[in-house]
């Protein structure tokens, strides 16, 4: 795969999980205890034998910036190629939603003419997959197709994949149309929003709608040219989980809890790295209760825990019951406090006696640096 290059596009919505993204992008999400949501697209990419990876990002990038560092932790911290951060000129999230990723694309067009690699693939980050891409990359070679989509099959599950994109294909595999799942068909292709295509097609397909004004996004520049070019597609089978909302969110966290499901996502296709953080064991005292949860390092557990994801160095103190619930790091939970369906976001202290209930569909979310 030395042939190969990986675009990590950040241009994601987050109108409907914005209470956990107000200080940092979508990408750099902490979940399931210890990663981050990005770790997984660059983890798919570096498995994959790809040494040349950009992130293109679109405000909020500093918290990006701070965990992927020079990529270390994946082997990209490299003399030749490795990890490149490429940042908007306008770095705002409302000029992103007026003018599209396109922009940020034609302005970084010396990265992608001056790489030496033929193909490329774009991903987002909010699509939580572990895929070999090799496989992706050798179905596209074989196929003759000028754009590849990555897409699953998916059965009634409109809550998981709201608004996403879904493929009509043909008897030939041919995508020949494009739609939004809107939750009104039984059985849909879902676009994993995963492209291969050369890239010296990328840069015809961005320039050209530049020049034509058609396409603010990306996206929408290769869809619009469906008629013109050869799109065709892959099915992928693994693990999949969209996490645009704060309830797919939740329900990807509480999800992974079941043995199958977490071997199915960092069981195939090589490890998924991250950062490491260097932190003492957890300290579970002699009162403290832990069933059916993820409990990092750094933590001080002397109450009661039960299906939770909990992230480093949190405290939970005596008599404190957390339940169902997500607590992101730095959380303190005072004595006496009961919590349910709850998500906590860094740094955030529940004083003691208090009572929080969500439910399993709208769980009750704490923003970042709150004292209740």
């Amino acid at each position: 795969m030395n042939d190969v290059m990986g675009i990590i596009n950040l241009s994601e919505s987050e109108e409907q999980i914005k209470d956990l993204t107000l200080g940092r992008s979508l990408g750099a999400l902490h979940i399931l205890g210890r990663y981050r949501i990005i770790d997984f697209q660059l983890s798919n990419m570096v498995n994959s034998g790809l040494s040349n990876v950009a992130i293109f990002t679109y405000g909020k990038s500093h918290s990006i910036m701070l965990h992927v560092g020079s990529g270390k932790p994946w082997g990209l911290d490299r003399k030749r190629d490795g990890l490149y951060i490429f940042y908007p000129e306008i770095n705002t999230e409302d000029n992103i939603r007026r003018q599209g990723d396109l922009d940020n694309f034609r302005n970084h067009l010396d990265y992608l003419q001056s790489s030496t690699q033929k193909y490329v693939i774009l991903s987002r980050s909010y699509m939580l997959a572990n895929i070999d891409y090799k496989d992706v990359v050798q179905h596209h070679r074989a196929s003759g197709s000028d754009v590849t989509i990555v897409y699953k099959n998916i059965e009634k599950s409109y809550d998981r994949f709201p608004n996403c994109d879904t493929l009509t294909l043909n008897d030939q595999n041919r995508v020949i149309g494009i739609g939004k799942n809107l939750g009104k068909q039984e059985n849909y292709n879902v676009s994993m929003e995963m492209y291969v295509m050369k890239r010296d097609r990328l840069i015809k397909i961005i320039e050209s709608a530049i020049q034509r004004g058609d396409a603010r996004f990306l996206k929408e520049a290769i869809f619009q040219r469906l008629p013109e070019l050869k799109v065709g597609a892959y099915r992928f089978n693994g693990y999949l989980s969209c996490i645009q909302t704060i309830n797919n969110y939740f329900e990807t966290n509480m999800e992974l809890l079941n043995t199958q499901l977490c071997e199915e996502l960092f069981g195939k296709n090589g490890p998924i790295y991250t950062k490491v953080m260097d932190a003492p064991s957890t300290y579970y005292s002699e009162d403290s209760y832990v069933s059916n949860s993820l409990v990092a390092n750094g933590c001080i557990i002397e109450g009661k825990v039960e299906n939770s994801i909990i992230h480093r160095d949190v405290r939970i103190k005596k008599g404190a019951v957390v339940r169902n619930s997500i607590l992101l790091p730095y959380v303190t939970v005072s004595e006496a406090t009961n919590l349910n369906y709850v998500i906590l976001d860094k740094h955030v202290t529940i004083t003691p006696r208090k009572m929080l209930f969500g439910d399993q569909c709208n769980p009750f979310v704490i923003k970042k640096n709150m004292v209740l």
